[in-house]
């Protein structure tokens, strides 16, 4: 299977998350300002830092998020300031569920979320898929998996 991307809707769901956060990280300037402790100035100036860089990431974060299926494994690569790249060998694979909340609705995306064995949390969600997308790829994962489970059997 060549290297998959995530639905380019993804970004909205992403940019809309760095509006908020950036908005949060804002309010204690505003306060600030409230109380005659700083210039009126600074929290536009910090929203505006805090937006940039909250966008810069999220559409950043869309162009480095991929992911591949081979005959022994899922690949994921991704990552912004630290890049990871993980691998799921088909045979450490428990279940698979694909997943679709609230905002992703809001967008008409879905996730796909990975378990495999191993420790608690061991898991990898593959985010920014169409809800069809979700569901094939929930449905390969799961053939592949329960193939190379009796390949690895003994």
């Amino acid at each position: 299977m060549t290297t998959q991307t995530l639905h380019p809707r993804v970004q909205i769901v992403w940019v809309l998350r760095a509006v908020l956060i950036a908005a949060v990280l804002t309010a204690p300037f505003a306060g600030a300002v409230y109380f005659d402790r700083l210039p009126e100035w600074v929290p536009v100036a910090a929203g505006a830092a805090f937006l940039v860089l909250g966008v810069a990431h999220a559409l950043l974060r869309y162009r480095r998020w991929s992911y591949e299926i081979r005959e022994d494994a899922l690949y994921l690569d991704r990552g912004v300031v630290t890049q990871v790249r993980t691998t799921v060998p088909l045979v450490r694979i428990q279940h698979v569920d694909s997943r679709r909340g609230p905002v992703e609705r809001g967008v008409g995306l879905a996730s796909c979320v990975v378990y495999t064995a191993g420790s608690r949390g061991a898991d990898v969600r593959i985010p920014g898929l169409t809800p069809e997308g979700a569901s094939d790829l929930r449905e390969e994962l799961k053939r592949l998996a329960i193939r190379a489970d009796g390949e690895d059997a003994v």
